[in-house]
């Protein structure tokens, strides 16, 4: 059987998971902010800010990208990233974190749903649409292997340097790696709408109708639905999770000698390490997930998902930290075997002219 070719177009997909994940930061997010002195409703409200901007933003830029290529869409993307790491950095009050932010919530509008597209045009260039799930998935799988090691090397940054600050200026370096990675990515799959100048406007406006028609077919906003739900649920919860590995940091017997700073950020960084291995063995093998004979394997694995939340919610109120902990990794496990299926089936029931702006 006719299979897919590890080329060197494959070897850039992969890297640019792997060097988008090393988020040197993102183990230690809410950290972050408690060590800037906000409170938890500080803190909420930047996490709104952040996620208010990325629902205004995310149709608007897969259409951009739809319209005027999606390879220029990821570099305004990783460019609003980058001076968004800049700004956390010397960010000192409030109001500077709202800036940082909101700069993270463009590039994460421009970002989610653009590669993806990219690599469905490059399948479809190859004819390998029906190894979707299985190429994606292996993409992915790097990604994840970038947030394991970023965390890991966040973990002992955190160790030398007894604060959370420093990361965000690591954190630059392989963003601006990968925004010479996505550069060289062929035109082929930028996947513009050739239009004249003139008539780019028009183009974006028959971009958009498209958009909403096909949104409401009925067998489409179901899947849209089910894939935004569960990624909504995990994105909306994954952070706090990080004070219950603080706490468990404490009960811990070892390293009593250090500051309780400098233990939980190694801890934390080793144990964000070891989830993340797991979840990119799950995505690697998100074909085989697919495969297992379940009927609507979407929405079981929804529904499993979302339960194994609550059950985790009860864990944590009982304080029954390790457990409540072990039960939260299946919901990362669930979400990244997911994420490459439902990829797939969107694939599979969207135009190619508007899948960015669909995945988005």
């Amino acid at each position: 059987m006719k299979t897919y070719t590890k080329d060197k177009q494959f070897i850039k997909f992969c890297a640019y998971g792997f060097l988008k994940n090393l988020r040197f930061y993102d183990a230690f997010l809410l950290l972050f902010f408690l060590e800037n002195g906000l409170s938890y409703s500080e803190i909420g409200f930047l996490y709104a800010t952040r996620e208010m901007t990325i629902i205004i933003m995310e149709i608007p830029s897969g259409i951009i990208a739809d319209t005027y290529g999606r390879k220029y869409a990821l570099i305004a993307g990783f460019l609003a990233y980058i001076v968004s790491f800049v700004t956390f950095y010397f960010s000192t009050d409030f109001y500077l974190l709202m800036v940082a932010i909101f700069l993270f919530g463009i590039g994460d509008a421009f970002r989610s749903g653009t590669h993806k597209g990219m690599i469905m045009d490059y399948l479809r260039l190859n004819g390998w649409e029906k190894h979707k799930i299985d190429y994606y998935g292996n993409t992915r799988s790097w990604s994840q292997k970038g947030s394991a090691v970023s965390a890991l090397f966040a973990g002992f940054l955190v160790l030398y340097s007894g604060s959370y600050r420093f990361i965000y200026l690591f954190s630059i370096v392989p963003y601006l790696i990968n925004f010479i990675n996505i550069a060289t990515y062929p035109n082929e799959i930028n996947h513009s709408i050739k239009k004249k100048k003139k008539q780019r406007f028009s183009s974006f406006v028959e971009v958009f109708k498209n958009f909403v028609k096909v949104i409401r077919q009925p067998k489409v906003f179901p899947i849209m639905n089910s894939a935004a739900l569960h990624s909504a649920f995990l994105k909306s919860i994954k952070d706090y999770i990080q004070p219950i590995m603080v706490s468990i940091a404490v009960l811990i017997p070892i390293m009593n000698d250090l500051d309780i700073k400098r233990k939980s950020g190694l801890i934390v960084g080793i144990t964000y390490f070891f989830i993340f291995l797991m979840t990119s063995y799950a995505s690697k093998n998100a074909q085989k997930v697919k495969e297992i004979k379940v009927n609507n394997i979407q929405k079981v694995t929804l529904i499993t998902g979302l339960t194994t939340g609550i059950i985790c919610g009860v864990l944590v109120w009982f304080e029954l930290w390790i457990i409540s902990l072990l039960v939260f990794i299946v919901i990362y496990l669930i979400e990244n075997a997911r994420k490459p299926i439902m990829t797939g089936i969107l694939s599979d029931n969207v135009p190619n002219e508007i899948l960015t702006s669909v995945i988005s």
